[in-house]
This record gives structure tokens, C-alpha cells and sequence, in this order.
């Protein structure tokens, strides 16, 4: 069975495995994807999701996954979709906990779940720990799990990432945060490395093949940092520069590029070669303006494209953080970028999906509304964009299943 994160290019369909997609970076290989839409165009299927959540679904051939919590019960659920015609083929109660103290602009399913084909991995909160569980394709529960403590005010996110024979999961909050990494078939902890100051951040890490190392990297209580994925040992950081993050890392195959956070926003552009402590030394350029806190970026080609959450979005030059263009696309911004066949998708909380072609000026290609809010950041698979909106999941495409 492939693995995602390390995958080369793909000339087909692909599926959309986890966060961010097969490569966690929101980036999609696919050169059919839908470019205009409507209420009443280019809607395949339309199906009522129970309950409330953030999370994004995840696709693997005709499966599609999605996490949701019912408040009244205090359920998280998991349910499996057919991705040809939307229907609900099964959903099962994860767990039934109290539900924790959240961030209004957080949910109690904001965990995106992760699958390697033959099993789907979701993971929530239960009371004071962090809890994780394993689904075959058919709904049977195949192990849970709770690696660690976990306490924040602003409530629970921690998306899977599948590597090898793991599935790392970040446990940064306000106590003795840590980075776990669990057999996929058992659930048992392979490594389990601290992490420094205590502080709660969501980020979910992206691993790449760099400089002759295995990297993990992260951003995250008061830090930005690489990891080795196989044991967990720490290969560099930076300190700050700021306590809190969300937005995950992306990398152009040159730099990797950081957007945070809370009290203070930043964006940084890191050279990832380092070892040790490398706060003075990789930093290539940092900017303080239109950062964005929860929307993750887009790398591109030459690019380097955000949404900050007042929606302002801003494409800079990547190598030296030069502001290409920047403009006002929307109220507020939850949803992360992605992007295809050479355009980039800016999703507002209003459900209304502004796609630009990247370049020295700004280019709007078209502007899709949905009529729903949207809080959570779309897949992209086989040709079609899954779209988790409020009350419904979304299934755009041009053609047929």
C-alpha cells in the first residue's frame, strides 16, 4: 500500500488521505478540476451531515471519511460516505465524553481523520487526554487509544499524519506537551518526544526528504521545529516568534514557510538545513503584516500565497517575501488553501470559493458561492472538490461519477 506524504508526483487521480491532502500542503496534481460553481451548477451531490465539526473529509477511492460530534449526546461520530452519489453507507459512535471548553471559532470535531486503505484513524478529546482510535473501511473499531495528556481553553485539534508504519499525532497544550507516534496496526507508542514551554498550538506537522534527512516540522508552543519521524529525535529549531500557532507549514522544495499566531503575527521563510538551535542563522525574511493564524498557505512555483483571517489574502515572492499584490477576498477566513492545475482556492466562512491564478498581479479567475457557511478546507479527488459546509457535504465536479 503507497504511503502519503512522501509520494512523487501523481499524473492522475488522487486520493485526498488526510490533512492538506497527499502531501499535506494543500496542493493537488490533478489538472481536471472544477473552476465554476453555484447553488444549482456543478453540484454532483448534496448530503445532510449530522451534527457539528470543522474537520475536513478525507477521500480514498469510492470511500469518503468525515468526523462530526452531536452536542446534545456528546458523540463523536465518524461516518463513511460513497463518494458516486453521497450516500451514507455507515456511521458509528467514536466516543461519548463531556464535551470540553472550546474556542468560539472552534468545534468538537476539528480533528481532520487519516487513512492508509485499509484503515481510517480519527482522533478527539476525552475529558483531560487525547484519545485515538483505528476504523477498518467496513466500521469496526480496531484499537483506541490515549497517548497523553491534553488541556488547552480554546479545545481540541490534532489531525493524524501517516508515515511508514506510523501515525504521529501532536499533543502541544498547556502542560507537558509531547509528539507521539503509534503503531497504525496496534495503536502502541513507538516514540513519544517532549516538547518545550507548555503552550497550546494546533499544527499538524508535514514530513519531507531534505538534505540527505527524514524531517518532520512543525511550528507550535513557542517554536519552530524539525524532527527525525523515525525516532523523534529533535534535527533543529527556532525560538518563537510568537506562543501560539495553528496554521501549518508548507515547503517549495527550497524553503519552508511558517504563519502564525497569537499575541503576535509573523510570517518567516526558514532555510531547513539547520541543526541545533538555528534562530539566528535560517531566518531568511519575516514579515508582520496580513499574517494568517488558522488558514494554512499555499507554496507555488515562485509563490507564496495566504489568507489572513480577516481575508486579506497577499501573494508574496518567495525568495525574498516581496508583496506581489494583496486584496480583500472576504469577511473572515477559516478554510486553508489548496490548489490545482496551476490556480489557487480561497475559501471564506461565508461559503464563497474565490480562485485566482498566482502571479506578479493579482488575477481572479472566478468567484463560486455556495449559499452555506464553511468552515472547513475542502479535498480535492478525482477530479471533484468535496467541500464540508455547515448542515451538508458538497461533491463540485464538471462531469458523471
Amino acid at each position: 500500500m503507497p504511503l502519503m506524504f512522501l509520494l512523487s508526483d501523481v499524473a492522475l487521480a488522487e486520493n485526498w488521505p488526510g490533512w492538506r491532502g497527499p502531501r499535506g500542503d494543500g496542493t493537488s496534481n490533478e489538472k481536471n478540476v472544477p473552476v465554476k460553481w453555484s447553488p444549482t451548477q456543478n453540484v454532483l451531490w448534496k448530503t445532510p451531515v449530522p451534527g457539528k465539526g470543522h474537520a475536513s473529509p478525507i477521500v480514498w477511492e469510492n470511500h469518503i471519511f468525515v468526523v462530526t460530534a452531536s452536542e446534545e449526546q456528546k458523540q463523536r461520530i465518524l461516518l463513511c460516505l460513497d463518494r458516486k452519489d453521497g450516500k451514507i453507507l455507515w456511521q458509528r459512535v467514536v466516543l461519548e465524553a463531556p464535551l470540553e471548553r472550546i474556542n468560539r471559532l472552534n468545534s468538537y470535531a476539528s480533528s481532520t481523520p487519516a487513512t492508509d486503505g485499509e484503515r481510517v484513524y480519527v482522533s478527539f478529546l476525552d475529558n483531560d487526554k487525547m484519545f485515538i482510535a483505528a476504523y477498518d473501511f467496513e466500521g469496526n473499531n480496531l484499537w483506541e487509544v490515549r497517548p497523553g495528556a491534553f488541556a488547552s481553553m480554546h479545545g481540541y485539534c490534532s489531525s493524524p499524519v501517516i508515515y511508514k508504519d506510523k501515525l504521529i499525532v501532536n499533543g502541544d497544550h498547556d502542560g507537558s506537551s509531547y509528539i507521539v507516534a503509534l503503531d497504525r496496526t496496534t495503536g502502541k507508542t513507538i516514540w513519544k518526544t517532549p516538547r518545550p514551554n507548555k503552550t497550546r498550538s494546533y499544527c499538524t506537522p508535514i514530513i519531507r526528504r531534505i538534505g540527505q534527512r527524514n524531517q518532520m516540522i512543525l511550528s507550535g508552543t513557542m517554536c519552530v521545529a524539525s524532527y527525525d519521524p523515525d525516532t523523534g529525535k529533535q534535527h533543529w529549531i527556532i525560538d518563537g516568534p510568537t506562543e501560539q500557532f495553528v496554521a501549518s507549514i508548507v515547503y517549495n522544495g527550497e524553503l519552508l514557510f511558517m504563519t502564525c499566531g497569537f499575541p503576535k503575527h509573523f510570517i518567516q521563510a526558514i532555510r531547513p538545513d539547520g541543526h541545533g538551535n538555528v534562530t539566528d542563522t535560517h531566518v531568511l525574511w519575516q514579515k508582520d503584516k496580513d499574517c494568517s493564524y488558522v488558514p494554512s498557505p499555499i507554496a507555488f512555483g515562485p509563490y507564496f500565497l495566504i489568507v489572513s483571517d480577516p481575508g486579506i489574502a497577499t501573494c508574496f515572492e518567495a525568495k525574498t517575501g516581496k508583496s506581489l499584490w494583496r486584496e480583500k477576498l472576504g469577511r473572515h477566513n477559516s478554510a486553508s488553501l489548496v490548489s490545482a492545475d496551476g490556480l489557487v482556492y480561497f475559501l471564506s466562512d461565508e461559503g464563497a470559493m474565490t480562485v485566482v491564478k498566482p502571479g506578479q498581479e493579482l488575477d481572479i479567475v472566478a468567484r463560486n458561492e455556495l449559499g452555506e457557511n464553511t468552515y472547513a478546507s475542502p479535498a480535492i479527488s478525482n477530479g471533484q472538490f468535496f467541500i464540508r459546509a455547515d448542515k451538508h457535504l458538497y461533491c463540485i465536479g464538471t462531469g458523471k461519477n
